[in-house]
């Protein structure tokens, strides 16, 4: 979802020599130039999250990775194509100096640029709902994840999620509703003012309410998802059992950081238009709506970062960075464990060891009870 970030209302407004405003051209050249920015940066950070995630579904294609790496790369590709097409219509209607009666009389392309908001804005809410109910049965019921969830049927999952997003864009088109142009001329969505009917007010609850509907679902299956795992953890501490759950906390990670961003990005926008939609508002109101599309927008550009910085091989070494901080910061004394003399035949290729022994000063050696260390004399 990439809306134009327009300073101006209208664009350059026109003299009655036909030159134009240098003060609200300046704005719309900042404004194309933001975009542009937005959009390279975009396409660059999903098109390098796509390969990394390709390239880990091929290693992990048999195994339980395999299905969340799938939602990931659709996730990312979706957003991919987010950038690249609503992209594409925002230069368009700014080289066009948003003159929407001059380059659309028959409202086609703002039609296609609703449709194409709502999509690409959609979708990666269901997707990363339904990456957090995969794992959630990944972890809470393993058993049934590797039986009845087949790599056909996650496939089978993404299509209808894809398809559900795009039912939910079209409608409006169906039901003779179009999208209407906003109010800074730069982008299509809702009818959100003016004379409206009851379909004018279903449509845009319909977006917000599976949208806000799609983040609570996340936010519930990483809570307990994370909650089972970290029982888990626990358990085996105490049993003083191993068992790796390194790709778990990985993808707990990146699923409560994708759900963090879409909360922050997402949130002021779906509720914005359940209170357009509601209630008569002013213009404050749909500058607000404005600012929120802004801010929706940053979700496709670091929804590819989270899958580019989060990776396990990064992980591990910030882990290792904190523990070797919080190591020099304690008592070196406290490092020192003690460890069992090793016996003649424990040594390889010479009776004389070059490594030092440590030995427990409390009256026993290596843990043997009967050993006692006796004063010579």
């Amino acid at each position: 979802m990439m809306p134009g970030n327009g300073s101006s209302e209208a664009g350059c407004s026109r003299t009655a020599t036909g030159s134009y405003s240098n003060t609200t051209c300046g704005k719309t050249e900042l404004s194309v130039t933001a975009s542009v920015i937005s959009m390279t940066v975009g396409i660059f950070s999903n098109i390098l999250a796509l390969c990394i995630l390709v390239k880990a579904y091929r290693r992990f294609r048999l195994k339980t990775k395999a299905s969340f790496l799938l939602f990931a790369s659709g996730l990312v590709g979706t957003d991919l194509l987010g950038h690249l097409i609503n992209g594409s219509l925002v230069l368009y209607v700014y080289a066009c100096n948003k003159d929407w009666e001059a380059f659309d009389p028959h409202h086609i392309l703002c039609s296609l640029f609703g449709v194409s908001m709502v999509f690409f804005g959609l979708s990666p809410l269901l997707l990363g709902s339904l990456m957090a109910v995969e794992r959630c049965i990944g972890v809470t019921r393993p058993l049934f994840h590797s039986t009845a969830l087949a790599a056909h049927h996650m496939k089978r999952l993404l299509g209808l999620t894809w398809l559900l997003a795009a039912l939910v864009a079209l409608l409006p088109v169906l039901l003779w509703r179009p999208y209407k142009v906003q109010r800074s001329q730069s982008w299509c969505f809702f009818r959100m003012e003016g004379p409206r009917n009851w379909l004018d007010v279903v449509l845009p609850l319909i977006f917000s309410t599976l949208g806000l509907l799609a983040l609570l679902v996340s936010i519930v299956c990483n809570t307990l998802t994370s909650c089972t795992l970290l029982q888990s953890k626990l358990r085996c501490h105490r049993q003083r059992r191993r068992k790796d759950t390194s790709h778990h906390f990985e993808m707990i990670c990146q699923l409560m950081t994708i759900m963090l961003v879409s909360c922050v990005c997402w949130g002021p926008l779906l509720v914005n238009v359940i209170i357009l939609s509601t209630q008569v508002q002013g213009e404050r109101a749909f500058a607000r709506l404005l600012l929120s599309v802004r801010m929706a927008t940053w979700n496709q550009i670091l929804d590819p970062w989270v899958y580019i910085l989060l990776r396990k091989a990064i992980l591990k070494k910030l882990f290792l960075l904190v523990h070797s901080c919080w190591c020099i910061k304690s008592h070196p004394l406290k490092r020192w464990k003690c460890s069992p003399v090793k016996g003649s035949g424990e040594t390889s290729g010479s009776s004389i060891s070059t490594k030092p022994e440590f030995f427990c000063l409390d009256g026993n050696v290596g843990g043997l009870p009967d050993t006692i260390i006796k004063p010579i004399t």
